[in-house]
């Protein structure tokens, strides 16, 4: 594997009423990156939040923001998106007619760029982009919400695009019922970035270290 593994703990599955001390909590206890969903209820059959939640989360930790926009049209926000503080933006090939354009312009704002893919888009769809991308994301399940199970087809398509990438060192993330169940096939697939909701989140607070490890260790990647 070309990349350490990296744990990205999604926000979509923390205590909306206390966002700002979750978000302090998990990363405490030993999150990589923060990962952030942001849905249109257009694009995908959810809403969330945006640029000044955003904004405002900023200051409760100095991790990596991984913002996922799942939004259509993306471009018009990617510059507010930035301005708010995430570090990488992730666009979905789906939701913009020119996708080399949308990543050039992420580049442009000094963010590192990213893209993703629903499940039943081939990898293929991204290949004339890899050189322009920092991560490209593979959902796991459906967008849209949190909580689903893992659909198991998706790791052939991790495995034709870990060949894809070759030795560039792309980022290959998963998002969707991530969990110590499919840790170990996903990272084996060549996923290197795990994006976790409710595997993290679940138990509160006292059991966010210890839910972390677990991510780790099924993985086969404990701490040093």
């Amino acid at each position: 594997m070309p990349n350490p593994l990296v744990i990205a703990p999604s926000i979509l599955s923390a205590n909306f009423a206390r966002l700002g001390e979750e978000v302090a909590a998990v990363a405490e206890a030993g999150a990589d990156w923060i990962h952030l969903d942001v849905m249109d209820g257009h694009f995908v059959p959810n809403v969330t939040f945006g640029p000044p939640v955003v904004k405002a989360l900023r200051p409760a930790t100095a991790k990596f923001f991984d913002c996922h926009l799942m939004i259509e049209p993306c471009d018009p926000y990617l510059e507010a998106f930035a301005a708010a503080g995430c570090d990488m933006l992730t666009v979905h090939a789906e939701a913009t007619r020119h996708l080399d354009r949308s990543l050039q312009a992420i580049r442009g704002l000094g963010k590192q760029a990213g893209v993703a893919l629903n499940p039943g888009t081939p990898e293929t769809a991204v290949e004339y982009v890899l050189d322009r991308v920092d991560m490209v994301l593979v959902m796991t399940v459906n967008p849209g919400f949190g909580g689903q199970a893992f659909i198991p087809a998706t790791l052939a398509k991790l495995r034709r695009l870990r060949a894809l990438i070759g030795d560039r060192p792309i980022r290959i993330e998963v998002d969707g019922g991530i969990a110590p169940d499919t840790a170990k096939a996903v990272r084996e697939a060549g996923a290197d970035t795990f994006v976790a909701g409710s595997a993290v989140f679940k138990g509160g607070a006292p059991a966010y270290a210890g839910n972390i490890r677990a991510l780790r260790e099924a993985a086969g990647e404990p701490e040093a």
